[in-house]
């Protein structure tokens, strides 16, 4: 980008203060326009800019948003600002256990939340234990601190050369672009960065790591994080794309995200535009659950992938939320069907009352087992634990290497049979 483009990108972002609570409450006249209605092939209606509404949103906002339009519901940022964030809110929508009371309503704990109003809509209102419910609504559970649990487990804050940058890898770093979500997971890894008080990072705060990898050539490959990235204005995530574009050691940059699962009206035509011209640019997902992908979702990941972006999920392994082989299985073949490639399958991270979510590690080995051979390659993901301290994602896999003798190793298939190859 030339310069002064971003000169100009500097004066939209320069009419924000970087006090704006969130700054995804502004609204961006390009998004704001007219525009028709049509019905797309999920059965959700779209417009020419917009993400479809399906009828299980429509009825949703017909029953607790009746003053609001589609227009307002199709807003990210009216999503956004009318995130659930509150018990008095949550009560007109759920059925609240005596468990979700006690985390939300209770003046030592206080417990933060925050849903968008689309999510919302995905949640049973009288199963507490439905999987996407247990995601995003507090338990007392979560007040149980076990051993090993820490507030910054993967030793981020050690590896942070300067503000709002993780250099763990030798060739790459990761970039903690904002500490706002639009939605809170209970199992987040950065709970410690994200619902906190004045959390958004404006450029003024980047400068710092933007020149930190100006100033190291090794460094190729940047992963845009947060917090949620996709929650920053367009013209803010353009500044930064624009700005690491612009290093030419530089090679690729990744964002991670849960937006378009969470907030699928953020993924406007205008923002996968804007995003097309920084490639070679990837998108991390983050994925837990097969009821997430629903046509709103699905017209998401295909306008990112229509735009040339490669897209990977990324899903937390969770007790009684998809630990289980044929909701795996589901999820790996629906993130496929829309784009997705599935990537990364992580043990939960030991952050403080994770306990209940946290399966054993033997689990996700025989997820990925049950998966292996009786699938598609592509629908399988790297098992992964992200080693507490800082010591980086270190891949497991079921034991399929049985030693070797005699010039030959032992091989045992997914139907374990043993083979035998020669090595010499």
């Amino acid at each position: 980008m030339d310069k002064q483009k971003q000169q100009k990108l500097v004066y939209m972002i320069n009419e924000f203060t970087e006090e704006d609570e969130p700054p995804s409450t502004i609204d961006l006249s390009t998004e704001e326009a007219e525009v028709s209605i049509r019905f797309n092939k999920v059965g959700a209606r779209v417009s020419n800019e917009r993400i479809g509404i399906s009828q299980k949103s429509l009825d949703f906002l017909s029953k607790h948003y009746p003053s609001a339009t589609e227009k307002d519901w199709n807003s990210w940022q009216w999503q956004v600002k009318n995130g659930i964030t509150s018990i008095s809110q949550l009560r007109q929508i759920l059925d609240l256990s005596e468990q979700e009371l006690l985390a939300i309503d209770h003046d030592k704990y206080a417990l933060p939340l925050r849903i968008t109003p689309y999510y919302a809509s995905l949640l049973s209102t009288s199963n507490p234990d439905q999987a996407l419910r247990r995601t995003m609504v507090p338990t007392i559970k979560e007040v149980s601190i076990s051993k090993g649990e820490s507030e910054d487990p993967l030793g981020e804050e050690h590896h942070s050369p300067v503000p709002n940058l993780v250099h763990r890898y030798p060739d790459r770093v990761l970039f903690l672009s904002t500490g706002f979500c639009s939605a809170y997971c209970r199992y987040c890894t950065r709970s410690h960065m994200v619902a906190k008080d004045k959390c958004h990072i404006g450029i003024k705060a980047w400068e710092p790591a933007l020149q930190y990898i100006r100033d190291h050539s090794e460094i190729r490959d940047v992963l845009i994080s947060g917090g949620d990235p996709l929650t920053m204005p367009d013209p803010h995530i353009e500044y930064l794309l624009s700005s690491l574009r612009s290093i030419p050691h530089v090679e690729m940059i990744r964002i991670g995200t849960k937006v378009p699962v969470v907030l699928p009206q953020r993924i406007t035509k205008t923002l996968a535009n804007m995003l097309k011209k920084y490639h070679p640019l990837y998108m991390s997902i983050h994925f837990t659950h097969p009821d997430e992908l629903t046509p709103e979702v699905a017209e998401a990941c295909n306008r990112l992938a229509d735009a040339g972006i490669p897209l990977g999920s990324q899903t937390v392994l969770l007790k009684g939320v998809n630990d289980d082989l044929d909701t795996m299985k589901d999820l790996m073949h629906g993130v496929l069907k829309i784009r997705v490639r599935p990537y990364y399958l992580y043990q939960c991270d030991p952050i403080p009352g994770s306990g209940h979510f946290r399966t054993h590690v033997a689990k996700g080995l025989e997820i990925i087992k049950g998966l292996r051979g009786f699938t598609s390659g592509y629908a399988v993901p790297t098992f992964v634990i992200d080693a507490p301290g800082g010591g980086g994602k270190i891949p497991l896999l079921p034991e399929y290497f049985q030693g070797s003798d005699n010039g030959e190793i032992f091989l045992k298939n997914y139907e374990d049979k043993i083979y035998t190859y020669p090595d010499f």
